[in-house]
């Protein structure tokens, strides 16, 4: 069939492909290095816990049939070599039904981790790794020309991405309406970056046209993914250029990276096509088949993304093919931190020797600058922010923190920047307590040098200690 490939986006389809193998293996290297004290059998919410209550047909997972750390490790690695393998083009050396294959196979590690990571894993990046990482598997490689379908469907999802967030703001806090957000946003972000600081203290005027310009990137720019070139080539620009301002601005994990990466296939990069033979026929049949299922199963995030009940970021199936996404319909006013210390005393006092700890990303020492992060995703620093907004967002993990803590546990202990104990001391009791943070002034910054300002607001946890020895490791 003439129609169903389109050799003018072969060089788009290579470099989605690459970078789409990148952001694969920053979630796999996240993965590997942090699910012990996560997930672990002696993490925060262990997967064989999980695996016994929840079942397969709910969270296909391999780990159903077995699971131990170790095999947990070697997904992940194997993962991490399959996205390496990826990134060096190794699927453009074999042939069309080994490379999608090979295409399926992180897919399939990576769905088996996220239908076991609780809470987690339950970002919208999740889910949407995994949709564009299905896409991918029929995509093609250098034996066909890309094909149109998939194309449409890459954009069909970027217009979800885009046009569903811009639904839950309009819907959302009225200051995206009243064009006030980023007056607060850049502050009280989950995880703010170097230049966060920098882009709070902009001109409010300009704030407000920065939220005008985001309306009209979301709400409008993504119906002209469907138009013709090089039209649709202009939206897709102008979504990447939004979002490298978004990487400026915060930690994302890879929330932005993996929209630039799909912007990707609506460019039209300029190239010499190699010429190519025509597409098999079991190629299209399956394409097309693939297909016609993904837009069958779009009616679900259809309806919700047209509902005035809107939701963010909800997997309507297991596999999570099709999917809903969204972020910030709401904005914080107010920063709130947990600061997390312990103590050496054997009788806690409040005016005792509490020591803090530093965790990689969120703020503590309020001297502290920001570091990026993004695409990397810390899963703990992000969760702590959830906490600190209420206490139910904490309730399935954070007792199992502290009792790690107690512990000196070493996986727990390697998620954070610093521990103020030695490992053959453990803390006797440990205690969290809830601050306010706010940016410091220029005068402030520059007469103390702090970037944050905090204020103690209550107790988070009171003075804990174990209820018996610790256990060995």
């Amino acid at each position: 069939m003439d129609w169903f490939t389109a050799p003018g986006y072969w060089l788009s389809r290579l470099v989605f492909q690459r970078a789409l193998a990148g952001v694969y293996l920053v979630a796999f290297l996240a993965a590997a290095l942090q699910f012990r004290a996560l997930l672990g059998e002696r993490g925060m919410l262990p997967v064989p816990r999980f695996v016994a209550r929840v079942p397969f047909r709910r969270a296909p997972s391999l780990f159903h049939w077995r699971y131990s750390d170790r095999l947990f490790a070697a997904c992940a690695w194997a993962g991490c070599a399959v996205s390496a393998a990826l990134l060096a083009g190794v699927d453009g050396y074999l042939p069309l039904g080994a490379a999608m294959v090979l295409w399926l196979v992180p897919w399939a590690l990576y769905l088996s981790i996220v239908n076991v990571g609780q809470t987690w894993y339950g970002f919208g990046w999740e889910s949407l790794l995994l949709e564009t990482g299905f896409l991918a598997v029929f995509l093609g490689n250098d034996e066909v020309a890309p094909p149109v379908v998939v194309l449409f469907l890459l954009r069909w999802l970027l217009f979800r991405v885009e046009f569903g967030a811009g639904l839950i703001k309009m819907r959302g806090d009225a200051c995206w309406r009243n064009l006030t957000c980023l007056h607060h946003h850049h502050e009280t972000q989950p995880m703010p970056g170097p230049l966060s600081w920098f882009f709070h203290h902009l001109p409010g005027p300009l704030h407000k046209a920065e939220v005008a310009a985001n309306h009209v990137t979301q709400l409008v720019v993504p119906f002209l993914l469907f138009t013709p070139q090089p039209v649709a080539t202009a939206a897709a620009a102008l979504m990447v250029l939004t979002q490298l301002w978004l990487v400026l601005s915060g930690n994302f994990a890879w929330l932005n990276w993996i929209t630039i990466v799909l912007a990707v296939p609506a460019l039209r990069l300029p190239h010499d096509a190699p010429s190519v033979p025509d597409a098999p026929l079991w190629y299209e049949v399956v394409v097309l088949a693939v297909a016609s299922l993904l837009l069958f199963l779009s009616y679900h995030p259809v309806v919700n993304m047209l509902s005035r009940r809107q939701v963010m970021n909800r997997s309507f199936d297991p596999l999570h093919l099709v999917n809903t996404y969204g972020a910030f319909g709401s904005v914080n006013r107010v920063r709130h931190e947990i600061v997390v210390e312990g103590t050496l005393d054997e009788v806690p006092r409040e005016d005792g020797d509490w020591r803090a700890y530093e965790f990689r990303g969120k703020p503590g020492d309020p001297r502290r600058w920001p570091r990026q992060f993004a695409p990397y995703h810390l899963r703990l620093d992000w969760m702590m922010w959830f906490a600190a907004l209420s206490p139910g967002y904490a309730g399935t993990w954070f007792g199992a923190l502290v009792e790690r803590l107690l512990e000196n546990d070493p996986d727990t202990l390697r998620l954070l920047r610093r521990s103020p104990f030695p490992p053959d001391r453990p803390p006797r009791h440990v205690r969290a307590r809830l601050f306010r943070y706010r940016y410091t002034t220029w005068r402030e910054l520059r007469e103390t040098g702090a970037c944050w300002e905090r204020t103690y607001v209550r107790e988070y946890l009171p003075p804990t200690r174990l209820s018996a020895p610790a256990r060995e490791p």
